[in-house]
């Protein structure tokens, strides 16, 4: 039985572990919000709280220890001057962690991990960038200067030339199919 053993072990040597959870504690820090597997997020949470925890103190202490933990000095002077500041009324409870369904390469369950208090620029579905932009293509290609008046009156006046007949298929030498099929 695993009575009080709460260590997700993600499959991984507890080094790379370690610095797999510091790497994304500190993405979550510098982007305020990661997209990353759902046993990775519940795994980087109590990690990510433990750093708001020690940047609410403001110690020497608790800083010393959030820069042994993360490594990067410039991400513990924001844990500590932007995103602790933010939590002070908080007792706990500093992230959240948002389902986002199966990824496509093996199904794995994914997630959002994210600070509760920042707040986001939603961004819109792909689908409706790509119709934007093959909208957007035609009227580029078609946007060319506009014709004089000049320019209409004498091609009203040239007369159509007469539908020309089709050409004949011509055979292909390869299997003698014709070049139309």
């Amino acid at each position: 039985m695993r009575h009080q053993k709460k260590t997700i072990k993600l499959g991984r040597t507890a080094d790379h572990r370690k610095a797999l959870l510091a790497n994304q504690v500190c993405s979550l820090i510098e982007h305020q919000r990661i997209k990353t597997t759902l046993a990775k997020a519940k795994a980087v949470r109590p990690l990510a709280e433990k750093m708001v925890t020690l940047g609410k103190k403001g110690s020497i202490h608790a800083r010393r220890t959030a820069l042994a933990t993360l490594r990067q000095k410039t991400l513990v002077k924001k844990l500590f001057d932007d995103i602790a500041p933010r939590s002070t009324e908080r007792n706990g409870g500093y992230t959240r962690i948002v389902k986002l369904g199966q990824r496509k390469s093996d199904s794995a369950p994914m997630a959002f991990i994210e600070w509760v208090d920042a707040a986001f620029v939603e961004e819109k579905p792909a689908e409706e960038k790509k119709a934007k932009r093959k909208e957007a293509e035609p009227n580029a290609k078609l946007k060319q200067p506009a014709p004089k008046p000049e320019e209409l009156a004498a091609k009203e006046e040239e007369p159509t030339p007469p539908p020309t007949e089709e050409p004949k298929l011509k055979k292909r030498k390869w299997f003698g199919r014709k070049s139309g099929e």
